[in-house]
Order: C-alpha cells, then structure tokens, then sequence
C-alpha cells in the first residue's frame, strides 16, 4: 500500500500510478472472495433519462454491502507476514469498514477501524460482526482519520486508506473490468465520487480498455470537489460538507486519485440532495433495491435534465446499500415529494373539537368519537359501524401516497407521473 507519486522511466516521461495490469491482477487476487455482482438493464431508466439502454451495476449485492471489499481485500492480501502480525487500522464512515473488517477476518488479520460520531449504527454494527474492533472517533469523518493516522505511526499498524492507495484504487476498477464484459455496448458510465478511489479504479480499468467509454463522475451539490480540482489542476478542498450520501461526502481528493482522475474522467456533474432522494425512491420501487444515497447519486445524474445521455448506452454504477432503515425511509418519502407523489394536507377547523360536531353533522365524517358536556369535548369509541363507514374520523391532519401528479420535477419524460400506464422495467 502506497502513496507514492508517479514513478519516471528512463527517458523522464510519467507512467501511470494504476495500470490495467493492475486492475486484472487484483481481479485475480480477490476472484474467489468478491461477487460478480449482476447488471440489471431497466427499461423504465431509459424512458426517463431518454438513453437508449440503462444498465444498472449493482454493489449493493456486494459482499459487506458495497464495493469496498475488493480494495480493502486487494490491498490486505499483499500485506508482509511481520505487517499482518502487526494488524491493521482504517478510518471510515461506514463502507470502507465492513471492507476492511471482513478482508482482516477472511485473512486472518487483526483490523481497527476508527469510525466518526455520525456513522449510522447500522454500520457499526456490521462492522463489529465482521470481527474489527470499533473506535468512535471525532465529530466528523477528518476527526476519525487524523486519530487512525497518529495511532498507526505509533503502534506500527498498517493504515488501510478509503481510496488514497494505488491497491484500493485497483482492487475498485475490478468494478470496470465486469461492467466493460457484462455492457459490452456501453457509451457512458457514471459513477459516485467520495474521495475518488471507485470511479479512479473504473476509468482505469475502461479507458485502458476502451477510450470510447466516457466516464463521468457524480457529487452532491453539498460536498462537489471534484469538478473545481479537475479544472484548476490543482486539489481544491471544500471547508465544509453537507449531504444526505454521507458515504461520499468527503472535502477533497488526494494526491493518488487525483493524478489518476485528471487522465480517466472526462466529467463530473453535481445532483441535489433531492435528486438524490428521489433516485432512492425509485431504485426501491422499480428495481426492489435498497440503494443508500451515495450508491443512488448515478441515477440521480441520469435521470436530470443537467445530463446528455439520449441515444446513450448508460452504465450508472450502484456503489452500496448499507443504511438504516429510518433513514432509507425519510429518503424515500423526500424522494416521492420530489416525484410530485406524496403530500401532507392539514385541516384547519376554528374551535376544534369543540365546535366541529354541529358543523359536521350532515356528513358524520367527524363528529361520531367527540361528544360534549358542559362546552368541554371528551373522545367516545368509534363503533363498528361507523368504522365500516369510513366516519368516525380521529384526525385533522391526512397522509396520502399517490399515483398521479400535477408536476415532473426535473425529469424530462416520467408517463405514469401524469397519469398514463406505469412502463415495466
């Protein structure tokens, strides 16, 4: 595991940090470890976004939940017998835990990991079933880095990093190598980016392979880096961060992907928290898939108005789907609202409840569970026959999930949205 520069041949031009060689190296290495994990081509996507075919790569199937197995494994297994002694350290928010933990486990290898006070404990959790010991470190993920970085310079333990690694970024771009053999006929592949180490491996593993395949990054508006960095030449890092996809919601790159990411990608593009709801919501009802927000920011940037990729055959790479459930379900529901398909409507009924009874009685919506004594309002069983009804009613305030919308807020074309039949994926 390194973080050395671009090393120099004999007549002084740059060779590349990460080759293709690399990549199917490391797909050999973690071959009997990782899953191939299926591309699902969805229908219903190409409508949306107007591309010819969407394919969909989903980690989320991933050993761990994600794709970070096969960096963390790629780069433990060439560990030295002292430094597997020794054991390993890793800081992360989540993802890149379980990658570590599972690798340390299936290596025999004993692993830390040093997680920030905002990781879900979904994650913790699961970190801590795979074997890893788990310390909560900082406020944020800078916190949990900086006490794994001191702590390994003094212990002697192996740092494992997220994505700053020349064997993390390869064992990743194992993700391009099956995409490129599953989509043969892919044009554009999008793809999240944290700290750049998924989408560095992915246009490694294409562009060495095919110069056509344009690779495009996605950010949240909240945490985009990415794109100012590639453009001013330089690493630009952002003083604060704030997105609902905490697993990229990193402040900058780093010197490895960051080389590597100015010769692979040819994009990067920001989606709204929004967007990025909403692309939740969809991947759970179209495709069954959990999706957290980062593995569902791809989408996100396909489906948006602010991405070409009509006549387009369009890989969109779901990178994980670790999150709690309270969580996915709050996305979700900010996802449907987004979509124009759920609503809040409240009632406002001066003198409730003591005045409600006589302005309701022709209907009997409302009046059955209130009775009055002496001007003061006490609650009364709801019969079965009211019920049956439908009266009875308890409430002033209603949820409603539906269907049909007035509006198709930043997609181009969504049929079932206004009404019409609902296409199949």
């Amino acid at each position: 595991m390194t973080d050395s520069g671009e090393s120099a041949d004999a007549n002084g031009a740059s060779e590349p940090r990460v080759t293709l060689a690399d990549v199917r190296d490391a797909r050999e290495r973690i071959r009997d470890v990782v899953h191939r994990t299926p591309l699902d081509t969805s229908r219903t996507f190409a409508e949306l976004s107007g591309a010819a075919s969407v394919g969909l790569k989903l980690e989320t199937f991933q050993r761990t939940g994600s794709f970070k197995i096969r960096g963390a494994y790629n780069a433990m297994a060439q560990l030295s017998p002292d430094d597997r002694e020794t054991g390993v350290i890793a800081s992360s928010a989540g993802n890149h835990a379980q990658g570590v933990a599972l690798a340390g486990d299936l290596l025999g290898v004993d692993a830390t990991i040093v997680v920030p006070e905002t990781t879900p404990a979904a994650k913790i959790e699961a970190t801590r079933g795979y074997g890893a010991a788990v310390v909560v470190e900082g406020e944020e993920y800078e916190g949990a880095y900086e006490y794994a970085r001191d702590r390994a310079a003094e212990t002697g333990e192996t740092f494992v990093h997220p994505f700053d690694d020349e064997a993390i970024v390869a064992g990743q771009g194992t993700v391009g190598l099956e995409l490129r053999d599953q989509y043969p006929e892919l044009d554009t592949v999008l793809v999240s980016v944290g700290g750049g180490g998924l989408i560095s491996g992915i246009g490694t593993a294409l562009s060495a392979k095919d110069a056509d395949v344009r690779v495009v990054g996605v950010q949240p508006e909240g945490a985009a880096h990415a794109k100012p960095s590639l453009e001013a030449g330089e690493i630009r890092q952002l003083s604060d961060v704030d997105t609902v996809a905490e697993g990229i919601a990193d402040a900058r790159l780093l010197e490895t992907t960051f080389a590597i990411a100015r010769e692979v990608v040819d994009d990067v593009v920001s989606v709204s928290d929004r967007e990025i709801a909403a692309a939740v919501a969809l991947l759970a009802e179209r495709e069954k898939v959990v999706a957290e927000g980062a593995g569902a920011a791809p989408l996100a940037a396909a489906l948006s108005a602010d991405l070409d990729v009509r006549g387009e055959h369009v890989g969109v790479v779901v990178s994980g789907g670790n999150v709690d459930l309270t969580e996915h379900a709050e996305l979700t529901r900010t996802g449907l609202t987004e979509l124009g398909r759920y609503a809040t409507l409240r009632l406002a009924i001066d003198g409730w409840p003591t005045r409600v009874a006589p302005w309701s009685t022709p209907s009997r919506r409302l009046a059955p569970s209130w009775t009055s004594s002496n001007g003061l309002a006490t609650r009364r069983p709801i019969t079965p026959t009211e019920r049956r009804s439908g009266s009875g009613s308890r409430g002033a305030t209603k949820r409603t999930s539906t269907g049909s919308s007035k509006r198709c807020p930043r997609w181009t074309a969504c049929p079932w949205w206004r009404g019409r039949s609902t296409p199949t994926s």
